[in-house]
C-alpha cells in the first residue's frame, strides 16, 4: 500500500492577480512561500520515502520547500502539470466567464487519462512508500476524480497548498 500525500503548490502571484496560468512556470509568492513553510513544519516528523512535483516551477518551489525538512531530492513529470488551458491561458480568469473554450484546451478525456497515468507512475514507482505530490488545482481534482471514480464537479476544490491523502 502507498501513502499519496497530494498537495497544491503554494499561491503564486498570478493566483493573486486571478490569471489563468495553465502550463505556464509561476512563480510562488511571499504567501505561497510562507503556505508551503507551514506545510513542510507539519511534515517534518512524518516518514516521507519521496517527493514527486509537477515540472512547472511554482510546484517545483513548493516541493523543494516540503523536502528541504527530510534532505530529500525531488522528481519532476510531466504527468503532473497544470490543464493546458491553451489561448486561455495568461489572461484574467474574471474576463473568460461566459466566453466560448477555443479548441486548443486540453480535453477532459486527455486530462482524465493522463490523472490515471500519474496514480499508475506512482504505484509502480513507489509501491509501500510514503510520497509527496505537488501538483494543481485542477490536475489534482483529476486525479481525485480518478482516484474515487467520481466526476470533476463532485471533487472540492483545493485551496494553495491543502493536501489530501490517498491510498493506493
Amino acid at each position: 500500500m502507498t501513502k499519496l500525500f497530494l498537495v497544491r503548490h503554494g499561491e503564486t502571484v498570478d493566483n493573486a492577480l486571478r490569471i489563468m496560468q495553465g502550463q505556464s512556470q509561476g512563480a510562488l509568492n511571499e504567501t505561497g512561500r510562507q503556505q508551503a513553510r507551514e506545510l513542510a513544519q507539519r511534515l517534518k516528523d512524518e516518514p516521507i520515502d519521496a517527493f514527486v512535483a509537477s515540472d512547472l516551477k511554482r510546484s517545483i518551489d513548493t516541493c523543494s520547500i516540503l523536502a528541504e525538512p527530510h534532505g530529500k531530492k525531488i522528481v519532476t513529470t510531466p504527468l503532473l502539470r497544470e490543464r493546458d488551458w491553451g489561448s486561455f491561458t495568461g489572461k484574467p480568469i474574471p474576463e473568460l466567464t461566459n466566453k466560448p473554450w477555443p479548441d486548443d484546451i486540453e480535453s477532459l478525456s486527455q486530462l482524465l487519462h493522463r490523472a490515471d497515468k500519474f496514480l499508475r507512475f506512482i504505484r509502480k514507482h513507489y509501491p509501500h512508500m510514503t510520497v509527496v505530490a505537488v501538483g494543481h488545482g485542477i490536475i489534482n481534482k483529476a486525479v481525485q476524480a480518478v482516484y474515487w471514480k467520481k466526476k470533476m464537479n463532485e471533487i472540492e476544490r483545493m485551496t494553495n497548498c491543502e493536501m489530501r491523502t490517498l491510498t493506493l
